[in-house]
């Protein structure tokens, strides 16, 4: 499964991560595809986002189980301790 979050994305690029994904709340999407697939939209989302921030979240045979990537400004940010992803939220208090 992958899940990708979209802050400040523009229509064109959320239309097009439609056509291979569902989008239950606006920014996030969610589908199943094959490792090239998904390597390959996250690929076209860095090149189209401009101001735009994305986090895709994949499943990974790893201690998790899941692996997290980031790009771009977003809210919270991804933070690896001893190998484990972790989200940090900077506005939290």
């Amino acid at each position: 499964m992958v899940v990708m979050i979209l802050e400040r994305a523009t229509p064109r690029l959320r239309g097009e991560l439609r056509r291979w994904m569902i989008e239950p709340k606006p920014g996030v999407f969610v589908g199943t595809m094959s490792a090239i697939v998904r390597d390959g939209l996250w690929d076209k989302t860095v090149a189209e986002m401009g101001e735009a921030g994305c986090m895709q979240v994949f499943t990974k045979n790893n201690e998790q189980g899941f692996e997290i990537r980031q790009c771009g400004k977003m809210e919270r940010q991804i933070v690896d301790i001893e190998g484990l992803q972790l989200v940090f939220s900077p506005k939290a208090q």
